[in-house]
């Protein structure tokens, strides 16, 4: 490789530049480093905290000031400790910051001190304390790409923490300060975890807006375990060059936040009463290894998909959903459910008295579905998607019939027939016309302009025809009575 070849490797070197982290740990220098830091804090155990303090922050400088990493880091973490065991927390706010912005500080001491605040924060001993330490730790961070991550981590406690105290849209706000999307060397499974929680905060905050842009961040091909990787913290792909850090302990695990993911999304497109977005979300969480392997768990999502493949507004895509379902071979041990696809595949009519009898037990068994303050408007979707099946259906057998009649068939009054009507002609292009006053439907198929053409073409022909015999009985008539054609 040429020395002026510029690559990421190349570039994450150059910006190393404390690369040299000084003498090691059983050198002499360090040993006697190490001496006058167990000096200093036997000091501050004597009660001199003070004067501890002031002569570590001497060391600090002296090795800082000679660029020596190994050793300016050890002077930074023992000033932590010391506050740290005296429970001085106000203090060690304080010289966090001191040692943050001290002249030259390198960021490989940053890093650690930090990373070793971070370790304090749950020892705190009440709320306020905790909080003020995460927000210092805050201020010390912002800006620094070498720590975005405990940035990360922090200000999700810090939302943590405000959700506790039910201040929701506050600790929505917080957390959406963080785009982790950006940080190179944080964990896929992390990355994750951090913006479905962003997503759930939104949601619980009912801005479904900003939930609808977050989710959109992750993919979900980003559920795919990349072959010989599968459990990996690392497994995703990374910048060249980038040390990707493991997950913080409690992180999901792929398939769990998939699950996570899809639980999310459905919510949101309950809101928008998306029954085809749920009904695909409910295939993608069929499909996960675990409930796939669990009997009960996948039969209680396939009768999840049957419901909303069913409510789904009559399209393409719906049918598709709905004859894939209907051919899966568990439904043979769901056979209300089977026969339920069945009835809406085949072209015959439902009658609305019969069908909601016949799936009672059904539908209160499914509170998921048709449960909750939502459940009313759900259970009036399903009539309406009955209603549309059945024009669909006689639209096929019939080209002009009553208004009267149709309505017998859908098992509606005449103005509610001519409302469902108009809305099936808007929303999936069905073609009918109404007569009111003689209360007649027409469903004709609309004809495309091939079809008009060759309907055109043959008519032509067929004048042309008529004309041709025409002249030739003209000409035998004139022949036999001997008079031109064109005499007066």
């Amino acid at each position: 490789m040429s020395v002026g070849e510029f690559t990421s490797s190349n570039i994450a070197a150059s910006m190393d530049v404390d690369k040299d982290e000084g003498p090691g740990a059983d050198s002499k220098e360090c040993k006697e480093l190490q001496a006058q830091i167990s000096k200093q804090k036997q000091l501050a155990k004597e009660g001199r905290r003070t004067e501890a303090v002031e002569a570590l922050l001497n060391l600090e400088k002296q090795h800082r000031l000679a660029e020596n990493v190994t050793l300016t880091k050890a002077c930074c973490l023992a000033v932590l400790d010391v506050l740290f065991e005296a429970q001085q927390w106000k203090d060690l706010n304080e010289h966090i910051l001191l040692l943050a912005k001290r002249r030259s500080q390198l960021k490989q001491a940053v890093q650690a001190f930090v990373k070793q605040a971070v370790s304090y924060v749950d020892k705190a001993p009440d709320r306020e304390t905790t909080v003020e330490l995460i927000k210092t730790l805050q201020a010390v961070t912002e800006g620094k790409m070498y720590v975005e991550i405990e940035r990360a981590r922090l200000t999700r406690q810090l939302a943590r923490i405000q959700e506790g105290e039910g201040k929701v849209a506050e600790a929505a706000d917080t957390l959406q300060e963080i785009a982790v999307e950006t940080f190179g060397a944080m964990a896929k499974t992390e990355k994750i975890d951090f913006i479905l929680e962003q997503v759930r905060l939104c949601l619980e905050r009912k801005d479904y807006v900003r939930a609808q842009i977050l989710s959109r961040k992750v993919s979900p091909r980003a559920f795919v375990e990349q072959p010989g990787k599968k459990g990996q913290a690392t497994g995703e792909v990374g910048i060249e060059g980038t040390a990707i850090e493991a997950p913080i302990e409690g992180t999901p695990t792929l398939e769990q936040l998939k699950l996570k993911y899809y639980e999310l999304v459905t919510a949101y497109h309950a809101h928008q009463d998306d029954y085809l977005e749920m009904c695909r979300c409910y295939r993608a969480i069929y499909e996960t290894p675990s409930i796939a392997e669990d009997p009960q768990k996948k039969a209680a999502v396939l009768r999840k998909i049957c419901w909303y493949s069913v409510l789904a507004a009559a399209s393409s895509d719906q049918a598709t959903l709905l004859n894939t379902t209907a051919a899966d071979k568990l439904l043979d041990d769901l056979p209300a459910y089977k026969e339920l696809c069945k009835s809406f595949i085949t072209q015959e009519v439902i009658w609305w008295k019969v069908f909601s009898e016949k799936y009672a037990q059904e539908i209160a068994g499914e509170e998921g579905v048709f449960g909750g303050d939502k459940g009313p408007k759900v259970q009036g979707e399903l009539r309406a998607r009955v209603t549309e099946h059945n024009i669909l259906v006689v639209s096929k057998y019939y080209s002009r019939l009553k208004l009267e009649r149709l309505g017998q068939l859908l098992d509606l009054p005449a103005d509610e027939t001519e409302r469902q009507l108009s809305e099936m002609v808007v929303k999936t292009g069905l073609t009918a016309r109404i007569d009111r006053p003689a209360g007649v439907v027409r469903f004709a198929a609309p004809k495309t302009p091939e079809t008009v053409l060759n309907t055109w073409s043959r008519s032509i022909g067929k004048l042309l025809e008529v004309v041709d015999r025409t002249c030739q009985q003209i000409q035998k008539e004139s022949m036999i009575h001997k008079i031109p054609i064109g005499a007066r």
